[in-house]
């Protein structure tokens, strides 16, 4: 999908055949058929995409929608996604790499529109990259202002400091709980309740590091200032207190390696498919 969506963009414009700029020719085709076969949502697709001229807008407007309240309202939030992205344009290069990755891997979705416009977890990780940039410049009540709401309305716990990288997929996202310290590299997928925490008995750097490529099932917890390897596969309600190494797939209470592949995954590699791997996995939930 990534080829294509640069192939379409840079058809119309040789100039630009950046990811975003992809994405956004698909999002706003999208929007006017959904527009066409659904005109009761009709101030739902312009408000939010046929309004905007860039995927950037209209994502920030949609996220922004989302958190409003009575404390801190529309126009403060449009332009805290604005400033951001003016001082870091890779938030946007990120936040396109996001959606795509959504409908890589998620079987339940066909449509670049559908985490856009309705996926909480799609929306919790762009508040987040706002939160982190704001941590980042010192502006550290805002930042927790919007881990607190997001809290509130996505169901997602994410301390405005931890860092992470491009091409994350939050499925279904209820429940997702990531301390201070932890570090999420590119093309991670975490599901439902999952937890990045510490053990209690480690101070300052005290959470895990999930390098590139990893799928967290759901429920599952990683304690402590331990690295999950590139490629790495941790089974549903698994609870890991040890390093994984590079590729290999753990399960249980503790975790342990049931399968250390010599290859890494591929990118994009969908979610059903490696649930449906992970179900022949023996599982041992022994303390």
């Amino acid at each position: 999908m990534v080829a294509r969506l640069r192939t379409e963009q840079a058809a119309r414009d040789p100039e630009d055949g950046t990811l975003a700029a992809g994405v956004w020719l698909r999002l706003r085709r999208e929007a006017e058929e959904a527009y066409a076969k659904a005109p009761q949502l009709g101030a739902l697709f312009v408000d939010s995409i046929l309004n905007w001229d860039s995927f950037e807008g209209a994502f920030f407007r949609r996220v922004a929608v989302r958190l409003e309240n009575h404390v801190v309202g529309l126009p403060t939030l449009l332009d805290a996604f604005e400033r951001a992205v003016r001082s870091d344009p890779a938030i946007a290069a990120a936040a396109g790499a996001d959606v795509v990755a959504v409908v890589e891997r998620d079987p339940a979705c066909e449509r670049l529109i559908e985490p856009v416009l309705y996926f909480k977890g799609f929306h919790a990780i762009q508040t987040h990259r706002l939160a982190h940039w704001l941590w980042g410049r010192g502006e550290r009540d805002f930042a927790l202002y919007l881990q607190s709401r997001s809290s509130e309305v996505f169901q997602t716990d994410i301390h405005p400091a931890a860092p992470f990288g491009a091409g994350i997929f939050l499925d279904h996202a209820t429940g997702l709980v990531v301390g201070e310290t932890a570090v999420v590299d590119d093309d991670v997928s975490l599901l439902q309740n999952v937890t990045l925490g510490g053990t209690g008995k480690q101070a300052h750097d005290r959470h895990p590091k999930v390098r590139s490529g990893v799928i967290v099932g759901a429920g599952a917890k990683i304690l402590g200032n331990i690295e999950i390897g590139a490629g790495a596969r941790v089974a549903a309600g698994a609870v890991v207190l040890q390093p994984v190494p590079p590729g290999a797939t753990v399960a249980g209470i503790p975790a342990k390696i049931m399968k250390a592949p010599s290859t890494e995954p591929e990118r994009g590699e969908r979610i059903d498919e490696v649930l449906a791997s992970l179900s022949y996995v023996s599982f041992d939930y022994s303390i």
